[in-house]
């Protein structure tokens, strides 16, 4: 009987992931694989929290919260863990699951991001962590690192105390999930949302042996993404709730000031979204251009959309709808064949979908 259970189990996980293709555009996806699903499994209630990353070597690696009793965040969930998958053929196929934090119940680590240090190929997995029995409300800042392209993790390092200051112990902050970068000089960049005292970058000029925080206070900012442009201005990019849109703070001093602006072309409900570079060669020079990836509405999560600017994000030339139903937190990678692999939450968090599509089909430019 058991048996009979999980086979029509199974079918009926493949069929709710066929109903959902007609959310896709009709053309031009290349490749489309649903990886963590709170369908497929009973025992999971529900897989959030996406980011992506693609090692120097090649083989991508996703990780995600497994949120095992509920789909609450942190401080209202006590058995959270950082699972990942591994491809090592650009997405066509997928290692099982993987479990790299796994904390006893009642301690929990949510919203992974990454870094990859493409100097020394080492891959950084940052973490939020909460004790709920012992200091419910507390957060703390912890990372695992990988040598080895994902395959093996470290232990987790808290790095708590280099990233924040001390009068931050109660208040309500965390590391941005999905990824940060790695800028032209070396320096390692990530965001740090305090929503008391403003969004900080944090940072390491060491490859990761030691990491520090930047004074300055950005506002307005919850959850925010950063990028190095061309001439080495630094751009975030954040979810500002209750805007409607997004918000882009620069600086050309290395972060030490920052000019905040609002961004009316990005409209977006309050989610976090997913920002990169994106050099692309045409018939006579290198153009640079900026991907993002946001649920485009201006009050659901629904419409994963990737906008694109040719001028470092003073406008957005062009926007491209990749999934029409509900969806929300995404992150962006290009893959090691030049190719966007895109991850993202969808149905109401109950999937998380990997895509991958080219600049051409993006830009509905004709192959040569």
């Amino acid at each position: 009987m058991r048996t009979i259970f999980i086979f029509f189990f199974i079918l009926n996980c493949l069929d709710v992931y066929s109903q959902q293709e007609s959310n896709f555009p009709s053309s031009g996806v290349l490749n489309i694989k649903n990886l963590f699903s709170s369908n497929c499994d009973p025992a999971i209630a529900c897989y959030r929290i996406p980011t992506i990353v693609t090692a120097t070597n090649g083989d991508i690696i996703v990780a995600i919260d497994e949120r095992v009793p509920s789909c609450s965040d942190l401080k209202w969930n006590p058995d959270i863990n950082i699972v990942i998958r591994r491809s090592v053929d650009n997405g066509d196929s997928w290692a099982p699951i993987e479990t790299v934090v796994n904390y006893p119940i009642g301690q929990s680590a949510s919203d992974p991001s990454m870094i990859v240090d493409k100097k020394t190929g080492k891959i950084f997995l940052f973490f939020n962590f909460m004790d709920l029995e012992n200091e419910k409300g507390v957060y703390y800042f912890k990372v695992v690192s990988s040598l080895d392209h994902g395959k093996t993790w470290s232990e987790p390092q808290d790095i708590t105390s280099q990233i924040s200051k001390p009068n931050w112990h109660r208040d309500f902050k965390f590391i941005t999930s999905g990824r940060g970068i790695q800028t032209q000089s070396g320096k390692l960049l990530h965001t740090i949302v305090n929503l008391e005292k403003g969004l900080h970058l944090f940072g390491s000029d060491d490859h990761g042996k030691s990491w520090f925080l930047f004074e300055t206070p950005i506002s307005p900012a919850d959850e925010s993404k950063i990028v190095e442009l061309a001439d080495g201005t630094w751009m975030i990019n954040s979810r500002v709730n209750n805007a409607g849109i997004r918000y882009k703070h620069i600086s050309t001093d290395q972060g030490q000031t920052w000019i905040s602006s609002p961004d009316s072309a990005l409209i977006d409900p309050g989610c976090n979204a997913s920002i990169l570079n994106y050099s692309y060669m045409n018939d006579t020079n290198e153009e640079n251009w900026i991907v993002f990836a946001n649920a485009y509405s201006g009050k659901s999560r629904e419409n994963l959309t990737i906008s694109l600017s040719c001028d470092n994000g003073k406008s957005w030339s062009l926007q491209k709808s990749i999934y029409d139903g509900s969806a929300a937190y995404s992150s962006l990678s290009i893959l090691s064949n030049g190719e966007i692999g895109l991850f993202f939450e969808a149905n109401d968090y109950q999937d998380n979908f990997f895509v991958r599509f080219n600049w051409n089909w993006l830009t509905g430019e004709r192959e040569n």
